[in-house]
């Protein structure tokens, strides 16, 4: 991190800042991976079948890509602060009463309802992080942040396969105490953040930090909610108009459609297909999430350190490993176990490195202009309609044609989204002149 001309207590916060947001992201993690975990168990105890399974997915998918268009307008609007905290309380007992539920309605409801709830997080924290980060070290830091998804999807799969196949954790609950025991951890979580986190700088009484380089314009609390709904309907409609927000949200969308593919259904993969067991197909999923911690920080030192922080070059270059990796798949997975675990990696390593890089300091660079609360819940909105379709897109492929078929799928989508960021290879966002012809800040009705 670059700390020239911060006071100590400016650093002190900064890595405050820092370890809780992350702490909160990959806790989000804690209540929407014990889903795919706990779906094996579904399947076999209430006779579920994939394309049913899928319907669970595809409604929490649906409210989570809508949720991201709204909840990141609120978060510049009301701060990020109550927005995020909000979202955490909607996850925690949505999967409260998910474990009270037995029916594919029911179930698929309360899906719904915690996809409300975790779409509040990411564009929140993101602008929480930009407004105490500048834009020349967010590659970096942003590289080193994003692992909390990456790392929040490897502990709550770790930790749900613990507890659904821990038999003598509850004995008597069952498959459900792989909701109830995620729920409890995660409103530990929602206390801690909602005690040490503030929006901005200026919260905690100390100068801001990214205003005079990113164009945040630094404003009175007091002005918090003056602005008006129709200025943030006209600024969100010039965003619609800017190429650079929409090449990031579609390079991230096909990046997510890989991802939560392997996020939601890597477990049944391992189980229908390999025929591991429900604690082996558990554990060996999390690889893919533990290789993409050195994915994410590859992609962000990349950007910095040789890419003079252009994003979308190092993404595309990603993307395109990514599809040699799929395309690989099959034939590795062939050699048995030690060759699964290495695909599972390479994969995982060539999928977040983009995904990180995209949804992090891209959102924020294209943020600077329009309000990073809006950027980047467009950004993951967009690329949320990734992770909706990978629900019927896993489900059908593999149930009609194979699960082998659908690695030469995310061939072709990888190939793809390599190909669009491409065409803005060259392009280097520069947040200091993300200014407005009048000279002022595009994202002035911000509030951080």
């Amino acid at each position: 991190m670059v700390n020239e001309q911060l006071s100590s207590t400016q650093r002190v916060w900064r890595r405050r800042i820092f370890a809780v947001t992350w702490l909160a992201y990959a806790g989000f993690y804690l209540c929407r991976k014990n889903l795919s975990v706990t779906m094996p168990l579904l399947s076999a105890d209430l006779g579920y079948s994939n394309l049913q399974l899928a319907n669970i997915f595809f409604g929490y998918s649906l409210l989570y890509a809508l949720g991201q268009f709204g909840f990141g307008v609120l978060a510049d609007r009301f701060g990020s602060r109550a927005i995020v905290s909000l979202g955490l309380i909607i996850a925690v007992l949505s999967n409260l009463m998910m474990g009270f539920a037995g029916s594919l309605v029911a179930l698929t409801v309360l899906a719904c309802l915690n996809g409300t709830g975790q779409s509040a997080g990411w564009p929140g924290l993101v602008k929480t992080m930009a407004a105490w980060f500048r834009h020349r070290e967010r590659g970096v830091v942003m590289a080193w942040w994003t692992t909390n998804y990456v790392i929040g999807g490897f502990v709550g799969t770790i930790f749900a396969t613990f507890v659904v196949t821990s038999h003598w954790l509850f004995p008597s609950w069952g498959w459900h105490r792989g909701f109830w025991v995620p729920a409890m951890a995660l409103f530990a979580v929602t206390l801690v953040f909602f005690t040490l986190v503030r929006n901005r700088p200026a919260d905690a009484g100390l100068p801001e930090i990214a205003a005079s380089e990113d164009g945040f314009r630094t404003q009175p609390r007091s002005s918090l909610g003056a602005h008006s709904s129709v200025e943030t309907a006209r600024t969100y409609l010039r965003m619609l108009g800017d190429l650079e927000v929409w090449t990031v949200a579609i390079g991230a969308l096909f990046s997510k459609v890989t991802r939560y593919s392997f996020l939601f259904w890597l477990p049944l993969y391992l189980s229908q297909k390999l025929k591991y067991g429900a604690g082996e197909a558990g554990y060996t999923s999390s690889l893919f999430e533990l290789a993409g911690f050195g994915g994410a920080l590859l992609g962000g030192y990349l950007s910095d350190k040789f890419m003079q922080s252009r994003r979308l070059p190092v993404a595309a270059l990603m993307m395109w490993g990514l599809a040699g990796a799929c395309w690989l798949h099959p034939t590795l997975a062939g050699l048995g176990h030690v060759g699964v675990a290495a695909s599972i990696c390479l994969i995982g390593i060539m999928n977040y490195g983009p995904d990180t890089l995209l949804q992090g300091a891209a959102s924020q660079d294209v943020g600077a202009r329009w309000g990073v609360g809006k950027a980047s819940g467009f950004v993951d909105g967009v690329s949320s309609l990734g992770q909706l379709c990978s629900s019927y897109l896993v489900g059908y492929v593999a149930q009609k044609y194979g699960w082998d078929r659908l690695f030469y799928v995310f061939v072709v989508l990888a190939l793809l989204g390599g190909a669009i960021m491409a065409t803005r290879w060259n392009r280097h966002t520069n947040v200091q002149t993300a200014m407005s012809p009048a000279g002022r800040p595009e994202n002035a009705g911000d509030k951080h």
